[in-house]
């Protein structure tokens, strides 16, 4: 009996231990300085553009990748390239369809490692239609906050951007690359 009780407390302290060790730390992110972004090619000229108006929640520690999250919704509307023809098309019919389609929509569904790189998994949701995406994933802590950056790329014709004679991608590239750099403060 004596040789139990210290098994007992070890295995009591673990119990209680578990549900601080199952949990990410929430981060709140500062839009000043984030920036949410794509870049792609048009008859061969590479182009980048941002996204304006987005809102994010993040949930992550690197030691605790089964409970980190991220949950990105994207106001498609407010995508802009510095191009007025390419900004005035980018909300119609062809390409995001804000219409009928107003946002995108990305959630993780696990996270991996792999060598020294994070991948963040996740289904996208543009137009109606949900794929899933990897993103490489590198967090930098900073004092209370950190610095968050993820990219990886998409195929826009995946998810119906860019139809009718923009569907060739002699003209638009069929891969578009997807950026983020994010400061967050915790919360």
């Amino acid at each position: 009996m004596i040789l139990r009780t210290p098994y007992r407390s070890i295995a009591l302290l673990f119990a209680l231990a578990l549900p601080c060790m199952a949990n990410a730390a929430d981060y709140a992110v500062q839009p000043a300085g984030s920036t949410l972004g794509f870049t792609s090619s048009f008859q061969g000229s590479s182009f980048d553009g941002q996204f304006g108006k987005w809102t994010a929640a993040i949930s992550y520690d690197q030691a605790k990748l089964a409970a980190s999250k991220f949950d990105v919704t994207v106001d498609l509307s407010s995508a802009k390239t510095g191009d007025s023809d390419r900004d005035s098309a980018l909300p119609g019919p062809d390409f995001f369809d804000t219409a009928k389609n107003p946002q995108a929509h990305f959630v993780t569904t696990s996270f991996r490692q792999q060598g020294n790189q994070v991948i963040a998994v996740g289904n996208l949701t543009l137009r109606g239609v949900t794929k899933p995406v990897s993103l490489n994933v590198t967090f930098k802590p900073q004092g209370s906050g950190a610095t968050l950056d993820v990219s990886g790329t998409v195929n826009r014709l995946d998810f119906g951007v860019g139809g009718g004679q923009y569907k060739d991608t002699n003209v638009i590239a069929g891969d578009v690359k997807i950026t983020a750099h994010l400061v967050l403060t915790a919360k």
